[in-house]
């Protein structure tokens, strides 16, 4: 099997450099600023789960230079979909590759799907908390490193299973999930309010735990998302939400969303595709989304990458 990532922010990197510990082959699909940085400094993990580090990887800057790929893993942010969508469309077509989106949210699998087809977008998710440094290496500080992924078309149960057996290889949690539409919403509704929250008060997790008000805000996130899975044919449950409450709750104090951490270096934000996306999903059912838009109205502001002053 060969694996092209699109992408070599955190996440790409992170998972696509286990998958090439395991001996997987493996390519990147980066900008030209990035493949600079790759060339020069290598990839390397640093991890609380084990150090990996690779010199000479596989760098692709041109869409026509990829002639193989069973699998595109899609490791972008939500922002940069609509940019890389012909690249990825032109990969897709030219290697007849199913495509694996990691990203937040559920907006993005319908406009994968229209652009190459319900049969090439496989349903995808990944948990990690990691970022990074300046010369472009991954610092991973959570335990959790997991891929869940599963089959939206009957045909794409073949390429599944082959990925759940080279997934049997590497240095991470990477299983495949029937219900995986299931999955995307539960991370779907935990990112929401984890980004939220934090992003708004501009806090760790552990001072948002520390006070009530901030918490009963967060909760309030889940239900709100709960309603909103329901009301799209997901069978989310007060269990979920609760679940969802206790791993907010278990999270190191340390610990913050990938959208805080950008919001700390005046980086772009996701909070068009997270929380905006739930604006949008409430507004064709008729719904009302106070808290969820209380958030997004407050995060709105740094969008664009506003650089900030932090202690």
């Amino acid at each position: 099997m060969h694996i092209t990532v699109y992408g070599a922010g955190a996440l790409g990197i992170y998972f696509g450099g286990r998958f090439l510990e395991a001996g997987i082959d493996v390519s990147f699909f980066v900008r030209e600023k990035r493949a600079v940085q790759l060339r020069r400094e290598g990839l390397k993990i640093n991890s609380i789960q084990g150090n990996f580090e690779k010199q000479n990887i596989t760098i692709h800057t041109d869409p026509k230079k990829i002639d193989k790929a069973d699998i595109i893993i899609l490791a972008i942010k939500g922002y940069h979909l609509e940019q890389a969508l012909p690249q990825i469309k032109e990969i897709s077509k030219k290697t007849n590759a199913f495509i694996l989106p990691l990203l937040n949210g559920v907006e993005h699998i319908q406009i994968l799907q229209e652009a190459l087809g319900k049969e090439k977008v496989i349903g995808g998710l990944a948990f990690i908390i990691a970022t990074l440094d300046n010369k472009g290496h991954v610092e991973h500080t959570s335990k959790q490193h997991d891929i869940l992924f599963g089959p939206l078309h009957e045909k794409q149960q073949n390429i599944c299973k082959k990925l759940e057996i080279e997934s049997e290889k590497i240095n991470a949690k990477s299983y495949m999930k029937e219900d995986i539409l299931a999955y995307i919403w539960k991370k779907y509704m935990f990112i929401t309010a984890f980004s939220g929250i934090t992003s708004a008060a501009q806090r760790t997790i552990g001072d948002i735990m520390g006070s009530r008000a901030s918490l009963k805000a967060a909760e309030n996130v889940l239900k709100e998302m709960k309603t909103l899975a329901n009301k799209e044919g997901i069978s989310l449950t007060n269990n979920d939400v609760v679940q969802a409450a206790n791993q907010l709750q278990s999270l190191p104090k340390h610990a913050t969303s990938s959208m805080h951490q950008d919001l700390r270096k005046g980086l772009p934000l996701e909070v068009e595709h997270l929380h905006g996306g739930a604006l949008r999903i409430a507004a064709k059912h008729i719904e009302t989304v106070p808290v969820i838009e209380t958030l997004y109205g407050i995060i709105k502001t740094h969008e664009n990458g506003t650089p900030q002053n932090f202690k």
